[in-house]
């Protein structure tokens, strides 16, 4: 019988990503929404601090184990922002078009363009877990200023990787899969559970 575990968030593309990581695992991963959890505050400025409160929510309100992620993209030549604020960079509501727009446009005069996606993700077993597990990835690449690809969501099609010549949204699923900073991070979280 597959665990029964709440994913602390409602965006859709991280689900479909998580779903197709931890099905092999035996894990039975429900969106917060499908069990009427709302989403947490994210009111710190670091990823493991939003996890940690996010998959603490989760595990709370449903009363089981909850697995949550903070993720964003991180770029140097702009002191690691958009960071944590990835999602919401370009302001209320959220949109991937604006927020690679306002990217963009950060990055006009910097010759700079090195980048990094960077993922924790964090599993408790109860909403007071004493030891909650803890695993970070990391996912080198550069911010190119057109568009590429059809994949993927969020900054992807401006992800460039240079070893492979292509963007994240270019890439297939079961490469994105197997490359980013959320695999990188489920593996090291995999190790630790183990």
């Amino acid at each position: 019988m597959k665990q029964k575990i709440v994913l602390a968030s409602n965006n859709a593309g991280k689900l479909r990503e998580f779903q197709q990581l931890f099905s092999p695992l035996g894990m039975d991963l429900h969106a917060q929404a499908e069990l009427g959890v709302p989403d947490a505050p994210e009111p710190f400025f670091t990823f493991v601090e939003n996890a940690l409160t996010k998959a603490r929510h989760a595990a709370s309100l449903t009363g089981l184990p909850a697995i949550a992620d903070d993720s964003g993209i991180c770029v140097n030549a702009l002191g690691g922002a958009p960071g944590v604020f990835s999602a919401r960079y370009a302001g209320e509501p959220k949109s991937d078009q604006r927020n690679n727009e306002k990217l963009i446009a950060s990055l006009a005069d910097k010759a700079d363009r090195s980048a990094y996606y960077y993922c924790v993700l964090v599993y408790v077993r109860s909403a007071n877990d004493p030891q909650p597990v803890i695993a970070d990835g990391r996912w080198q690449g550069e911010i190119i200023d057109r568009a590429r690809g059809e994949g993927g969501f969020g900054y992807d099609p401006y992800f460039y990787l240079p070893e492979l010549n292509k963007t994240v949204a270019e890439l297939n699923s079961e490469q994105k899969n197997s490359l980013s900073h959320r695999a990188q991070a489920l593996q090291e979280l995999l190790k630790k559970l183990r």
